[in-house]
């Protein structure tokens, strides 16, 4: 009906609601004409059934609460438009039974492709999902399973980086504020942070767990500042920005602290609120374009040349972005 009303073959309709298929201007402009006037909605399920392809993408994210990932999850969904899929998206929990339920879930949709944010996928789901054809790529997590790709910031040379900050600042007394015990990315940096220390002659002050949370984390900076002045960090270098903003909270209002008189304090991720004039946090970016960028393209590699697919695990450059939070050491070149 829509062909006969825009007087073109019904290939040629075919061919306008077909992501990346050629039509002339012209064509198109005809057939979307004939589809207003006809009201006519393209049956996207009928299409894919016939093709083998549902051109969605499963992605399953643990939490929203951390301002990094509702800007992850605008840009993936834009690249991933932009590419003709569309994302559906699962919560879960850290957990890895729970998120092996939910990618099980996902697997009953017929996803072209999962992408797994900050969440860990046990091996025996991860086989199935290359027995069935689809393929896995982790973001910001990083597993060494078999045939997942995985793309994250280069968590241990980033945390390194602020390692070598702190000692060159004069700091003596540096604690560190740790992520879910369970992350690749809190493990990473963690290890990162702990090499520069020793690298430069130190050992870590004192440590506590935050577990990306705000009551946890208020918790374990009054842990770690409840000693007198000479018994307490100068410096904390906290696994997160979320934590980081509530750890800086806790110090300047509920102990009375100031930042960076007292103590200097160093995030990571570059969450929007980290520039704000009322933290002015120093931290560590994730670069996040970049990473959606790398995901998809690895992705859609492997959708669309599976026989070509080489599974790897790229860690973008995070920069250290120096504001106000922490001192800066004279002639410090970041």
């Amino acid at each position: 009906m829509v062909a006969e009303r825009a007087g073109v073959s019904p290939s040629a309709v075919s061919r306008v609601f077909t992501p990346g298929a050629s039509v002339s201007p012209k064509t198109e402009e005809k057939v979307r004409k004939a589809v207003a006037e006809l009201g006519y909605r393209p049956n996207v399920l009928a299409r894919a059934m016939v093709s083998g392809r549902s051109r969605i993408i499963g992605l399953v994210i643990a939490y929203l609460e951390n301002q990094f990932y509702p800007e992850v999850l605008e840009k993936l969904s834009n690249a991933l438009q932009a590419q003709g899929y569309h994302i559906l998206v699962f919560m879960a929990s850290s957990e890895t039974g729970e998120i092996d339920e939910v990618v099980e879930q996902i697997l009953d949709y017929q996803v072209d492709g999962i992408v797994l944010a900050s969440v860990s996928l046990s091996s025996d789901l991860a086989s199935r999902c290359q027995a069935a054809g689809v393929p896995v790529v982790m973001f910001n997590r990083f597993q060494d399973i078999d045939g997942l790709s995985a793309v994250t910031s280069d968590n241990a040379g980033g945390a390194r980086r602020v390692g070598q900050f702190l000692i060159a600042g004069g700091h003596e007394r540096i604690a560190y504020i740790a992520g879910w015990e369970g992350a690749s990315t809190q493990r990473d940096r963690e290890a990162g942070f702990r090499a520069a220390l020793a690298e430069g002659g130190r050992t870590l002050f004192a440590r506590a767990c935050g577990n990306f949370e705000r009551e946890p984390t208020a918790g374990a900076v009054r842990e770690l500042f409840a000693g007198q002045e000479g018994d307490r960090p100068d410096a904390v270098f906290v696994a997160g920005d979320q934590m980081a903003l509530f750890a800086m909270d806790v110090l300047r209002f509920e102990l009375g602290l100031s930042v960076p008189g007292d103590v200097s304090v160093v995030g990571f991720d570059d969450v929007p609120s980290a520039s704000w004039l009322s933290y002015q946090l120093t931290t560590v970016r994730q670069q996040a374009a970049l990473m959606v960028e790398r995901t998809v393209a690895a992705l859609l590699s492997a959708i669309e040349t599976p026989q070509a697919a080489n599974p790897t695990h790229e860690a973008i450059e995070a920069p250290l972005i120096l504001r106000a939070s922490a001192r800066v050491p004279e002639g410090w070149k970041t």
